[in-house]
């Protein structure tokens, strides 16, 4: 293998800038007479070495080169030094620092012959390294210049250097003027003319180096300030460069060959400063440890302003961590606006015929043109794409469009950009992602710099928006899933405020299993659920569901707390998964302020008394639902005074790697005792402040206040004799009398007829008559043993001697309606008192 095409690497992601090399300029016909201009805009004044570093730049810009390089003569004459280089480093594709004449190299061989050479992929494949390569899809023109040197230049792009980049490069190669090389740093690890006597010297055993002077004035330390650690060195580095700093200088990160980044060191009187480090680590020989030799130098005169690549390398960097497409937005404008000194920049995604604005920068209405603020709102002004030519056009021709200041556009867009316009459609994957605005105020000239960059913005961000419109449409069906799932508003309680929280956890797009409920039940009984399904998936989601509609089908037939839970045990070990769930069920008397709590391996409910004391609630458990199958789950009894907060969460509020569950049950017990419970809602919101959010985390407050008037009750139990159903009518007249229910008595009496006759002739077993007064409503309930619901005729004949009683029941009363109680049914109705009945409050006492 010839030695130019040793240690090829070809950069991963590097198709995508070649992509932005090749769409600089709106027309691949007309960039040889770009080229031509944007030479003789190179002013005469600029020094030779400035010189070549513009030309070298143009090759990216308008041959789609990935990096270019110049060499010229060495001193001694017998070999070509790289004189300069521009583009990404030019190690990854195998480039030295010199070639010697005598071989045969392709800088040889054209400085021989004199004639250009084009090397496609075909022809790197055919050496006899080549396998070895990970990726070979990259081509190589050499070029000879008029001293004898040769111009370097690597394409990515699919098919290599086609005609008209062939004759952009001949172009540009014979106007460069080579300086004479840099004289190579220590062992020659210095590529693009830094002084040669500003070099360092590292070994990587003992992190001991040896610098110049010139390094030392660079970092600001005097000579005899420095103690020869690199560690010294390393502490002046901005942090946020300080690990790509440290993957070069540690032992083991650096692989053998060269290497060049820039970093920001820390300047005790202003800003940060840039420096360029180029080196390359030799191996350990004979004794010798290895070492990492090379130059610094300052940065701030080389970097060539907004089209560096290091500036498109860090919105590659900014983007690749974007994960939406608000992030993606933001990116971009930190990216562009400040560099290009833009007036506004606005980012819109492409939906359909549409364009809906995801980014305006600066986002005050005021900065905008009128028609925007007159359609002000999140969508983009009320018109399809096909209405905004501009807009149209380059979308449909897919390159980015700059419209200098004068230019004759539709005034949605024109006033985007009054002093200069730069339209950038966003393409990944073959398709359209939406399109970028960027406006001045003032007339801006578009230099090839400008151009360059954004091109390579609009690659780069076009695939960074398509993957977060996918991460957004994933988040969403997420969201959506895992809302549907859980209650989407919580009833209103007699005599208590509920409030609850779901905070979903942000490692990637995973399910959680958390629930909670709120479940009324009768006699003014509520159930309060929070449960934990095992895992973070769609089945742990789906099961979640599953337990939330079990336990509340078993609450509302009627069963105690303990039967609920364990039947919702037995239906997790019937469903043959290998998940687990825990839970903590309460049932609260609103009326008595007494509540009974059941745990399956849950935490324990947290309550916040009237004074302002707390306690975690000491209560046996039973195991998680679903591991064994005859678990007993005990009640233990909670007393609940009005004024007190009652708490349930899930171990992602209280637990982590960091926190043990005991201890974060004590701090959110503190928390709890400094809120104010008048608050709720605030109360939740503090509690979560601090969460986990490796984990989900459900949690459910609830305020018991305790009911201003208790109902009136009255309860029968109706005996099987001939004269049964006359009896309850007694029981209810000699009730209703004591409640000073006197007008709609003959409604209620005719209701407690049917009702108990319906149970007394259609059931067996007991038959129970539940009377209920409270707000002006008066509730007839009549419980049996049957489960069978009573249904409403459709039709009834005039001869027929039965069915009217449901009919009647309908028509005497408000409501009526059916619940199942305890393996049967209670067929229940409500009257609407219209005289203020005789009622206790909440102590008993008549008024």
């Amino acid at each position: 293998m010839p030695e130019w095409s040793q240690g090829l690497r070809p950069r991963p992601g590097s198709a995508v800038i070649a992509d932005v090399a090749s769409e600089r300029v709106a027309g691949r016909g007309a960039r040889t007479s770009r080229a031509e201009l944007a030479l003789k805009s190179l002013g005469p004044d600029l020094e030779p070495r400035e010189r070549l570093h513009r030309i070298l730049e143009q090759v990216l810009v308008f041959a789609g080169a990935m990096v270019a390089a110049a060499y010229t003569h060495s001193e001694d004459g017998d070999q070509l030094c790289l004189a300069e280089s521009a583009g990404v480093p030019r190690s990854l594709y195998g480039l030295r620092d010199s070639y010697p004449l005598t071989g045969g190299t392709p800088a040889a061989d054209v400085h021989r012959s004199g004639q250009p050479l084009w090397l496609t992929p075909e022809d790197l494949g055919r050496c006899a390294d080549a396998r070895r390569l990970p990726n070979g899809d990259f081509s190589l023109a050499v070029l000879p210049l008029g001293d004898g040197g040769c111009l370097a230049a690597v394409s990515e792009r699919a098919g290599g250097f086609d005609a008209d980049d062939r004759e952009c490069l001949r172009l540009l190669a014979g106007s460069v003027a080579c300086p004479a090389p840099a004289a190579p740093a220590l062992t020659g690890s210095t590529d693009s003319g830094e002084p040669a006597d500003s070099s360092f010297s590292l070994a990587m055993d003992s992190g001991r180096i040896t610098v110049d002077d010139e390094v030392l004035e660079l970092f600001g330390i005097g000579p005899d300030e420095f103690d020869g650690k690199v560690e010294t060195l390393l502490a002046l580095t901005v942090p946020e460069d300080l690990p790509s700093l440290m993957s070069v200088v540690e032992p083991g990160h650096m692989s053998i060959g060269d290497r060049e980044l820039e970093f920001r060191i820390l300047q005790p009187s202003g800003g940060p400063r840039w420096l360029r480090l180029r080196g390359r680590l030799l191996p350990a020989e004979q004794g010798r440890p290895a070492l990492l030799v090379g130059s610094v130098a300052d940065a701030s005169r080389m970097r060539a302003g907004v089209s560096d690549v290091t500036r498109v390398q860090r919105l590659a960097a900014a983007l690749a961590t974007a994960g939406t497409v608000r992030e993606v937005g933001r990116a971009v404008v930190t990216a562009l606006r400040k560099p290009l000194q833009a007036d506004r920049i606005a980012l819109a995604e492409l939906e359909g015929d549409r364009l809906v604005v995801t980014v305006l920068d600066p986002p005050e209405p005021d900065s905008w043109p009128e028609l925007w603020r007159s359609e002000w709102r999140s969508e983009w002004p009320d018109a399809p794409v096909r209405a905004m030519p501009t807009l149209a056009s380059a979308l449909s021709e897919g390159r980015a469009a700059i419209w200098p200041a004068g230019t004759p556009l539709e005034p949605a867009v024109a006033d985007v950009g009054p002093g200069g316009l730069a339209v950038l459609p966003l393409a990944a994957g073959g398709r359209m992602a939406g399109i970028c605005l960027i406006g001045w105020d003032a007339p801006h000239d578009f230099g090839p710099d400008e151009r360059a960059l954004l091109t390579a913005a609009a690659n780069l961000a076009g695939q960074a928006l398509m993957r977060a419109h996918a991460f957004d449409a994933e988040h969403e069906l997420v969201g959506m899933l895992q809302r549907s799932l859980l209650p989407r508003r919580l009833p209103r309680l007699p005599g208590a405020v509920a409030v609850a929280r779901y905070l979903p956890t942000t490692a990637g797009l995973e399910l959680g299993g958390d629930w909670y409920d709120v479940i009324p039940l009768p006699d003014n009984h509520v159930a309060l659920v929070i449960g934990d399904v095992q895992g973070h998936n769609a089945q742990a989601a789906t099961l979640m569901g599953q337990m939330r509609t079990a336990l509340r089908a078993y609450a509302v037939e009627g069963h105690p707390p303990d039967v609920v839970v364990s039947r919702a045990n037995r239906l997790l070990m019937d469903l043959e998964t290998d998940l687990f769930a825990t839970c903590c069920y309460v049932d609260v008397d609103m009326e008595e302020g007494s509540a009974w709590c059941v745990r399956a391996g849950h935490l324990p409910p947290v309550l916040r008394h009237p004074d302002g004391s707390t306690e975690v609630v000491e209560s046996e458990g039973g195991p998680p639902l679903g591991v064994v199958a005859q678990a007993d789950f005990p009640m233990s009894p909670l007393r609940l005074q009005p004024g007190t907060l009652l708490a349930l969460t899930t171990d992602g509020l209280v637990e982590s790697a960091e926190l043990d569950i005991e201890v974060g049950l004590a701090r959110m017990a503190a928390e709890l005792a400094a809120s104010d419970p008048a608050h709720l809602g605030l109360v939740a919101d503090a509690l979560l402040a601090g969460a986990n959010r490796s984990d989900d985390v459900a949690l459910l407050l609830m305020r018991y206040e305790g009911m201003a008037l208790r109902p009136l009750r009255e309860s029968w139990t109706v005996w099987r004799v001939p004269e049964a159903v006359r009896h309850a009518r007694r029981f209810t007249r000699r009730t209703l009398r004591s409640w000073g229910v006197a007008e709609e008595a003959d409604a209620a009496l005719l209701a407690v007829s049917e009702l108990v006759t319906n149970a007394l002739v259609h059931t067996d077993g007991r038959v129970r008559l539940d009377l209920t007064l409270i707000n002006h409503r008066l509730r007839i309930a009549v419980a049996d043993s049957s489960p069978r619901t009573p249904i409403k005729p459709t039709s009834i004949g005039w001869e027929a001697t039965g069915g009217r009683g449901i009919l009647l029941v309908e028509a005497m009363s408000a409501a009526w309606g059916s619940v199942p109680v305890s393996g049967g049914k209670q067929v229940w109705a409500e009257i609407v008192l219209e005289s203020a009945p005789r009622v206790r409050d909440a102590t008993g006492a008549a008024p």
